[in-house]
């Protein structure tokens, strides 16, 4: 079966937030994932929505292949590198304030009869 896989990396989104959206759709039809993305209420789901999408059109580029037909296959998220800034606290201490990224991959395959 053929797959296509679409890559967003250095996502300024916490990859504990990003896997809650990617773990939604994992293993569904994209048109089922496009749904579940557009009514959920999390705020990751469009950086992943636009990532399904181009996702999408990766796969539309190899010849037979049409959208009605894929899958999303796999979708994993891996942390970037955190970015260190620092808060002015009271007593002038300041603490560390670490702002996560993250790497985000869909894989989608064509399902159906491939005899």
């Amino acid at each position: 079966m053929p797959q296509s896989r679409a890559t967003m990396k250095y996502v300024r989104t916490s990859p504990r937030k990003m896997r809650r959206v990617v773990d939604l759709i994992r293993g569904e039809h994209v048109q089922e994932a496009r749904r579940i993305l557009r009514f959920s209420g999390l705020g990751a789901s469009n950086d992943i929505e636009k990532l399904l999408n181009s996702a999408i059109a990766n796969a539309e580029q190899n010849p037979g292949v049409i959208a009605e037909n894929l899958v999303v296959a796999r979708g994993w998220v891996d942390q970037g590198p955190t970015l260190k800034r620092y808060r002015p606290r009271a007593y002038g201490r300041a603490t560390r304030v670490r702002k996560r990224t993250a790497h985000v991959t869909l894989v989608v395959e064509t399902i159906g009869d491939e005899s």
